[in-house]
């Protein structure tokens, strides 16, 4: 039922965005939209952004899935290994693994960028497959999804009777026994399950490079996520016929092996886990890719940072990719790599991430009614149904209370930290944005006398950013 709620929060969001892209048909998603509400403050909406992108945009939780997918957990003694060679794995090994996948992807992108793309695409190891469920004339796959589709085909299989599970419905049966009442629970959960949905409105990031951009956010948007949760909800299904509850809860993040596992075979299980580490791997050069562009944008809007904003907007050293860019983004990935404990550290990254969104998503729910009782009359190629928007601020609303109540446990789904931590993370990175403007704009001019001045220069590579030039006031 949560997946099933996440495809309708997911849906919302994208006819909200639908409604955002076709008025503002630029690159720069969530960050155009709140410049475009939130006008004043002046860079108070742009720096707020910036905190969360920079701070909130690694793909440590891609690293850590590379780890999670290479070294598993032996169901015997509990004791980590590598799923390939079958040797014991320490907790600093796991780290050091998601750590060297940072760092190559890193060093990749910033000195070779034209072998970062060729491995992209080999690691995604995209092909056309002629037909899928006889529906599909030709769509274009990663190996992740070929595996969902086997996992989604070898459904009415698992559910005869046919292979190795005694009893495929047993969880069928009295399938809500148990069920928690905390509303905790149900909002950390949600957030996950948001996380598998993310990517809907990544289109809204490169509007620039999008050929007829409103056409293809009407068409491509509704019809790609309700693909995506077509099989999503038919892999749950699959999953549930396959393992009970108890193992299911065991196998954490890894569900996906222990279905192989039990319908196939410990062989199958570790070939699953070999190549969903590879997808994994192509997964974090492709988000680290977007990531280190989206730090080199705003870079060039201005924003102060350490050494001055033009080394980070450049290209340096090669002229063609933004190394500084793909620096910024290493740097909180390490950090979320070592900080937490490993066997909590996945979880806790899709809290962290998720709560400060659900920020971000309430005010530009927001923005949009602001909008339409403001601008009655501008130009909207697409307007969402307004019971859609209420729907999507109440759930909003509902995921930014409901993790400060106490869940069922006591404890939440990351100790020994604190189940609210997360919370207070992502308000804590926001307002780390707020701060950072108001030193930037207004205490260190007051402070020392000047007034900012903005200019256009052109950098060695050819980038153009903007610099802030400090005025003395007379």
């Amino acid at each position: 039922m949560l997946w099933v709620l996440g495809f309708l929060l997911s849906f919302c969001g994208l006819f909200i965005w639908l409604e955002f892209g076709t008025m503002f048909p630029r690159s720069g998603g969530e960050k155009v939209y709140l410049e475009a509400v939130y006008r004043k403050p002046r860079y108070l909406a742009t720096v707020v952004f910036a905190a969360n992108a920079i701070l909130l945009g690694f793909t440590a939780s891609g690293c850590i899935q590379v780890r999670i997918w290479i070294s598993m957990n032996d169901p015997n003694n509990m004791m980590q290994y590598f799923v390939a060679a079958g040797q014991p794995v320490g907790r600093w090994t796991e780290r050091g693994i998601a750590l060297g996948v940072i760092f190559f992807v890193t060093l990749l992108h910033g000195l070779a960028p034209k072998t970062g793309v060729l491995i992209m695409n080999v690691c995604k190891l995209s092909f056309y497959t002629i037909v899928i469920f006889n529906i599909f004339p030709s769509v274009t796959l990663d190996l992740q999804d070929r595996i969902l589709l086997f996992v989604v085909g070898h459904r009415r299989v698992v559910l005869s009777g046919k292979t190795r599970i005694v009893d495929p419905h047993y969880n069928f049966r009295d399938a809500f026994a148990g069920s928690s009442t905390s509303s905790n629970d149900y909002a950390t959960a949600t957030f996950k399950v948001l996380n598998a949905y993310a990517g809907w409105s990544n289109v809204n990031y490169v509007m620039n490079n999008v050929r007829n951009p409103v056409r293809t956010l009407k068409i491509a948007g509704p019809l790609g996520l309700g693909i995506c949760a077509v099989l999503y909800l038919l892999a749950n299904v699959a999953y549930f016929s396959a393992a009970t509850k108890a193992e299911i809860d065991k196998s954490g993040v890894t569900v996906a092996a222990l279905f192989f596992g039990n319908v196939f075979g410990s062989v199958a299980e570790r070939a699953l886990s070999v190549f969903i580490a590879l997808s994994a791997l192509g997964n974090v050069i492709t988000v680290t890719f977007a990531a280190s562009r989206v730090n080199q944008e705003l870079a060039k809007e201005g924003i102060p940072l350490p050494f001055g904003n033009k080394f980070w907007a450049s290209n340096w050293p090669t002229g063609k990719s933004p190394l500084p860019g793909l620096i910024i983004h290493l740097i909180p990935s390490v950090i979320v790599i070592i900080a937490p404990p490993p066997n909590i550290v996945y979880p806790f990254i899709l809290d962290v991430e998720g709560y400060p969104q659900q920020i971000v998503n309430l005010f530009i729910v927001i923005g949009l009614f602001y909008l339409r009782w403001k601008k009655p009359d501008a130009v909207r190629p697409f307007k969402v149904w307004w019971p859609l928007a209420v729907f999507f601020l109440a759930a909003a609303s509902f995921l930014l209370v409901a993790p400060f109540l106490k869940p069922a446990n006591g404890v939440g789904d990351t100790p020994p930290l604190p189940y609210y931590l997360y919370c207070l993370v992502g308000i804590g990175i926001l307002l780390s944005g707020v701060l950072y403007w108001a030193a930037w704009r207004i205490m260190m001019p007051k402070v020392f006398g000047y007034e900012l001045v903005p200019r256009k220069e052109r950098l060695d590579d050819g980038t153009v950013v903007t610099v802030f030039s400090n005025k003395k006031i007379q």
